[in-house]
């Protein structure tokens, strides 16, 4: 017998109705995700969340009345938002009120599809999404605030992430970008079969690590320490 399906419960809020009805496809698509309701404005969302549970927000920003930002900064920090828009330059903002994406309009299913895998990434679901319709690969990158932009970083040329009091410089192939971020926050955008916690400021690219001992791995020609806390999972994930 097939085991029950944790259904995330899903609130679709946009004021034009063939972008709600684009979503609300694209959410039917996927067996774990439930449409609690479709709004056209936040003040309509806003009377459904105190009404109904809510897992996840996808949220237009220009909307007559309560703007899709303002909206945002009243929900519960529990209620995830994915912002879906046609305007690129409320991404910073968006971005800062941790949201955990920014789709541009026109949203194609699988940019929407990268979405949703990021909600279960973060959230710790022990669900993993399966499309009705296919089997899509989890996120290749994600953006971070640095120099006052969105700067994308891909995570297959990431060699390893270091903590530096409120900042965090995230070392690539290409250079190093650094962003204003907790090393918590962070981790939890990465998928774990890629990237490994050694320290508190340390994260690794698994495929980066050169060589490893008790107390370092060496990434990048640098020698990282490993923390006594972690050492037990580096053991038994390196095969040691």
């Amino acid at each position: 017998m097939a085991e029950p399906v944790n259904r995330i419960r899903c609130l679709v809020v946009d004021d034009e109705k063939v972008a709600r009805d684009i979503i609300s496809s694209y959410l039917e698509q996927i067996p774990q995700m439930e449409i609690v309701a479709s709004c056209s404005s936040a003040m309509e969302a806003f009377d459904i969340i105190h009404r109904q549970s809510v897992d996840l927000v996808f949220l237009d920003i220009n909307m007559p009345g309560l703007s899709g930002l303002s909206f945002a900064r009243s929900l519960n920090k529990d209620i995830r938002v994915i912002f879906t828009t046609a305007h690129r330059e409320y991404a910073i903002e968006g971005f800062e009120l941790r949201a955990l994406d920014y789709l541009l309009k026109p949203i194609s299913f699988e940019r929407f599809f990268e979405a949703v895998n990021r909600y279960f990434e973060i959230a710790k679901s022990p669900v993993q999404v399966i499309s009705a319709t296919e089997n899509t690969e989890t996120e290749k990158s994600f953006f971070v605030k640095a120099d006052r932009k969105m700067v994308r970083v891909v995570l297959d040329e990431v060699t390893y992430i270091e903590s530096l009091k409120d900042y965090l410089k995230i070392h690539a192939k290409e250079g190093v970008v650094i962003t204003r971020e907790t090393i918590s926050n962070i981790e939890a955008r990465l998928p774990r079969s890629k990237f490994m916690r050694i320290h508190r400021s340390y994260i690794v690219a698994i495929e980066a690590i050169s060589s490893y001992t008790h107390e370092y791995i060496e990434v990048a020609d640098m020698m990282l320490p490993i923390s006594r806390s972690y050492k037990q999972e580096i053991s038994e994930r390196l095969g040691n």
